[in-house]
């Protein structure tokens, strides 16, 4: 099939990340994935939740929104209570970045991921998984300067793709009009030596066979790849 952007179809949309994007926080960036865009800001905290306190532990977690014109149509702000949505989204960050941080290493201190998705065509969540990889590497190394930790507490990167199947064709990184449309929709989340953390696969008009699911995740793993790059160049 012919996609609107004009990529082929295992092909991720231009992926841009931009580091240091917010002055005040420890880690920050902005991160482009086509015309979606989210800012993602990691903040220290010199507290752990009640259940690590006097563990020696540390912790990481996130929270995620959506500015109401992110979107083709206005959309309320989330000022009292999460949607469903929401909240499902900051616990996947949340899941995905303590999977390539050693806990132990970080001491009590609580690093607090914020994704805000200012313009939104698709792949919101993947945007921000792969953005707040780099905010919390930004983070770790300032805490590293200043002394608040010896190392800095990494074990794997992590990135993460959608990848959906629309009329047999299986499409890499879609953008809103094909994920509105796509038959299967799925979230990957990766880490740099290719092991899971999270598939998320939803037959949204239809089922898939083994056989399709193998090749979605294959090519996911392939954007996954790129992505991956992506983080390390803005590390530098």
């Amino acid at each position: 099939m012919v996609r609107n952007d004009g990529r082929d179809n295992e092909e991720i949309r231009p992926v841009k990340i931009t580091t240091d994007y917010i002055k005040h926080a420890e880690g920050s960036c902005l991160i482009e994935l086509g015309q979606t865009k989210v800012i993602c800001t990691a903040s220290v905290d010199s507290k752990v939740p009640p259940h690590l306190k006097d563990t020696g532990t540390g912790w990481v977690t996130a929270e995620y929104s959506m500015l109401p014109r992110a979107t083709n149509t206005r959309n309320q702000r989330e000022r009292t209570k999460l949607s469903g949505r929401t909240f499902e989204i900051q616990r996947l960050i949340g899941r995905a970045m303590r999977a390539c941080v050693e806990m132990k290493q970080l001491g009590e201190k609580t690093v607090i991921i914020d994704c805000d998705v200012i313009q939104a065509d698709g792949g919101t969540r993947v945007a921000s998984i792969t953005g707040a990889y780099v905010a919390l590497v930004k983070a770790l190394r300032t805490m590293k300067e200043k002394g608040m930790i010896n190392t800095i507490p990494v074990k794997n990167q992590v990135a993460a793709v959608s990848v959906g199947l629309i009329n047999k064709e299986i499409l890499l990184d879609l953008c809103y009009e094909e994920d509105s449309k796509a038959d299967v929709d799925m979230n990957v989340v990766v880490t740099g030596d290719g092991g899971f953390i999270e598939v998320q696969g939803t037959g949204e008009n239809s089922t898939f066979s083994k056989e399709e699911l193998d090749k979605l995740l294959q090519v996911a793993k392939k954007g996954i790849t790129e992505l991956l790059q992506a983080q390390q160049e803005a590390l530098k």
